[in-house]
């Protein structure tokens, strides 16, 4: 790797199943070091992706320009029984899912061989 593109920084974006495909093509036009882990949880327990980037300098915010354009929130329902009712029927309760949340890292060391 040119001394000019040496990582300085690892970004870990988790993003959610249904941004995963159009984000790792968007990425991948960026030609930096990425790997891709499936994951899951949160408040949902969906699958979703967990995905670390090598950052040179200078390209942080076209990545996180490129995750943004790439990942986008949504609303969806939830059903959750009604608090006090005899029968337990679910009220269908709006949750925001999708996005990316990310988290930059300097990299002290980076070798690659």
């Amino acid at each position: 790797m040119p001394e000019s593109s040496k990582i300085h920084a690892l970004m870990t974006a988790v993003l959610q199943e249904q941004d995963i495909d159009l984000a790792m093509r968007a990425l991948g036009q960026l030609n930096i070091p990425i790997v891709y882990l499936a994951s899951a949880g949160g408040f949902l327990g969906r699958r979703n992706a967990t995905v670390l980037i090598g950052l040179p300098d200078g390209l942080e915010t076209q990545v996180i320009e490129t995750l943004r354009t790439s990942c986008r929130q949504r609303v969806e329902y939830l059903a959750i029984p009604l608090e006090g009712s005899p029968l337990p029927m679910p009220t269908p309760m709006p949750v925001t899912v999708g996005g990316a949340t990310i988290f930059t890292l300097p990299v002290e060391r980076f070798e690659e061989f």
